[in-house]
């Protein structure tokens, strides 16, 4: 299945399109189906609410994030590190309309960048151009990990369109070098779904997890809604609908 039409699947199914259409539903049913109609429309609200709540928003994060991993780098466990994209800055007019790493994937160079100065493992780069920009993602940190971090990259794997095909594609790369046991850095809230294709490609994984949830303090603003706190709910139903997506593919 192609990215596009995978992403637009993914829009019916994730807020805030899914609860849309369910109030939608509601209002068409108002005169037909008053009490179903009622039911609808209020659950739209409620969830709509409910996930755009900061405290619930962090959460549900919190549920699929887990532990920190890496915690000490002196003895290093794995051969390699492998540094998944998290889409492109298309055109940014500060670096003369090229595309470059978003900020998602520049967070993930940071904490790779760190990884590599303690354990001295070799860094593979994967991420393909699945919306069609002019460099594939892993061309884009490739370049930034060089020229901003001043840190070697020895593979670029610019083919893959989504996960899955991240850890098809970087395995076929690394097997060819006898590597099969490599540090993987993401996001946290990325990382279970992760792990669960590349164990199934065949790798042995040391989560390196990077950008977790966190917050300076619990107050009143932690339960009035946000756009940013629906944005975050809609990451964890995007991974959790991926993992169980995985784990029928399997």
């Amino acid at each position: 299945m192609s990215w596009f039409f995978t992403n637009l699947i993914g829009a019916f199914l994730l807020p805030p399109l899914n609860l849309l259409l369910l109030a939608a539903l509601g209002l068409w049913l108002w005169h037909k189906r008053p009490v179903i109609a009622r039911v609808l429309l209020t659950s739209a609200v409620m969830l709509l609410w409910l996930l755009s709540t900061p405290f619930v928003a962090e959460a549900l994060l919190h549920e699929i994030e887990g532990d920190p991993y890496v915690t000490d780098t002196k003895k290093p466990l794995a051969d390699a590190i492998v540094v998944l994209g998290g889409n492109t800055y298309f055109h940014a007019p500060e670096y003369g309309g090229t595309d470059t790493v978003s900020e998602g994937t520049l967070v993930r160079l940071r904490f790779a960048a760190k990884l590599h100065r303690e354990t001295g493992r070799p860094i593979l780069v994967t991420g393909g151009a699945p919306a069609g920009n002019s460099l594939s993602e892993a061309v884009q940190m490739k370049q930034v990990l060089e020229q901003e971090f001043n840190v070697p990259v020895q593979w670029v794997e610019g083919e893959s369109a989504n996960t899955f095909e991240n850890a098809r594609l970087s395995r076929a790369m690394l097997k060819q070098a006898g590597i099969s046991r490599v540090y993987l850095v993401t996001h946290a809230s990325h990382m279970a779904r992760a792990v669960q294709a590349f164990q199934t490609a065949g790798f042995q994984i040391v989560p390196a997890p990077t950008a977790y949830t966190t917050r300076y303090r619990t107050d009143l603003l932690a339960f009035i809604p946000t756009a940013k706190a629906l944005r975050d709910s809609r990451i964890f139903l995007h991974e959790l609908i991926g993992i169980l997506w995985y784990q029928l593919k399997s």
